[in-house]
This record gives C-alpha cells, sequence and structure tokens, in this order.
C-alpha cells in the first residue's frame, strides 16, 4: 500500500542506473523520497512556466528581484506554504521559514518541516532561493 500511495518514479534530476547485465536504466526514487523530490520539482517550477499546467508551480519566483528583508523572506514562506498545500496532497506541511543569508545577502534559505501523511514520520527540507539584489 505504501508504493501506491507515496510512489515511485523518475529520480530528479533524471539519472541512470544499472539495470543489471550491463544496460542502463533510469534511476528511480521511492516513497519518501519520491515525496521529497516532488517538493523540490513544485518549489523549482515558477507558476506559468509548464504550458498545459499554467498554475502548476509556487509563487516564489515572483521574489527574484525583491529586497532581502523581512517582508520578501514572510511572503516566500507563504508562497511555499500554499504550493505545497495545493500541489503536494501527501503531506502536511507542519512550518516554514525563510531568512536572509549569502555573504551579501543574495540567498533566502527556506526551511520546511513537513509529515508525511501516510507514514506519519516528520521531515525537514531546506531550499536555498538566489535572489538578484542584497539584504536591504
Amino acid at each position: 500500500m505504501t508504493a501506491e500511495v507515496l510512489g515511485v518514479g523518475w529520480r530528479f534530476p533524471v539519472a541512470l542506473a544499472d539495470g543489471g547485465e550491463g544496460k542502463p536504466r533510469i534511476a528511480e526514487a521511492r516513497y519518501e523520497a519520491c515525496v521529497r523530490q516532488s517538493i523540490f520539482i513544485i518549489l523549482s517550477t515558477a507558476k506559468g512556466e509548464r504550458a498545459m499546467r499554467p498554475d502548476f508551480g509556487c509563487g516564489l519566483h515572483d521574489l527574484v528581484f525583491a529586497v532581502n528583508g523581512s517582508a520578501t523572506q514572510g511572503m516566500a514562506a507563504f508562497h511555499v506554504r500554499e504550493a505545497l498545500t495545493a500541489w503536494e496532497p501527501r503531506i502536511d506541511v507542519l512550518r516554514v521559514e525563510a531568512s536572509g543569508a549569502g555573504e551579501h545577502g543574495e540567498q533566502l534559505v527556506i526551511e520546511i518541516d513537513y509529515r508525511v501523511r501516510l507514514t506519519d514520520s516528520r521531515f525537514n527540507l531546506v531550499y536555498p532561493f538566489y535572489l538578484d539584489r542584497p539584504l536591504a
């Protein structure tokens, strides 16, 4: 039952694995790893980027030219929570927090705590997002 709900799919980014007898095959992500990679795909996709699914993705990319201050960090956390709630039904988002980082404040570090519903396992993920401007 776990495999059917959590899924098995191509690894992200796509890579080759040994298929036996010297034959390559597409590497797979299984179960919680599949969920984790799905989160990365959602956050890495800008809304409007997919032609057949223009509403898919995260509004985080609208902030790329924003000043890295508390308002931008709050909006980043909002966009991440909104996207994960909409596009990843296998998890409950427990906490999303964004903070400034980088030598010149050009990076948002987004910390996400989530729970996989089926297994009740808790995980955290750190997603770096680069801005074009430094801290205010």
